[in-house]
């Protein structure tokens, strides 16, 4: 057998394992599109109406308003957007807000008019905070209104807006963590 009939060959069994490959990579793409793969979406954070863990400690006295938790990591850049976000609304009425940091803080947390809290590694894991920035607000009984990641400063904004104008209640509208009204 020559070099050219083997290099004929191989080239061949080359081609014909790609076939085998695209095919594959097609009837995966078509089950995708198609929707035959069915997968849930996680859901993070605590569910609405969920006990606050640790409330005592976040809030030590209880407060007369809701609170806003801000998970948050100090090298993170979105992070740091959205805690630029919570110290513009600081002086907001109806609203109090806790800065909770997995370790240490960050140091541009050190000086604002916020309560920030360093070294709360198991809160992150008690309110299922996956993602930083996340945010969860608590009514004054300690009850679970809202758990959502928060993927930018507007994204914040948005969340204050919404809490301080809730459609048709007197209170602040309990949403569910994939964005529906319960």
């Amino acid at each position: 057998m020559s070099f050219q009939t083997s290099a004929l060959i191989l080239s061949w069994i080359a081609i014909l394992l790609l076939a085998f490959t695209v095919s594959g990579l097609v009837r995966q793409m078509h089950a995708l599109s198609s929707g035959a793969v069915q997968r849930r979406p996680e859901s993070v954070g605590l569910r609405p109406g969920a006990p606050a863990p640790g409330f005592a400690r976040l809030a030590p006295v209880a407060p007369a308003v809701p609170l806003v938790l801000l998970f948050l990591e100090p090298d993170c850049g979105t992070c740091t957007e959205v805690l630029a976000e919570a110290n513009d609304h600081v002086d907001r009425p109806g609203l109090e807000f806790r800065i909770l940091y997995r370790d240490a803080p960050a140091e541009q947390a050190a000086g604002l008019p916020i309560t920030v809290l360093g070294g709360q590694a198991e809160l992150f894991e008690r309110y299922d905070a996956l993602a930083t920035p996340f945010a969860t607000v608590v009514d004054q009984a300690g009850r679970v209104l809202r758990a959502e990641p928060l993927g930018s400063r507007a994204a914040l904004r948005r969340l204050l807006d919404e809490l301080d104008s809730p459609s048709g209640g007197s209170g602040p509208a309990v949403v569910t963590n994939q964005g529906g009204r319960a």
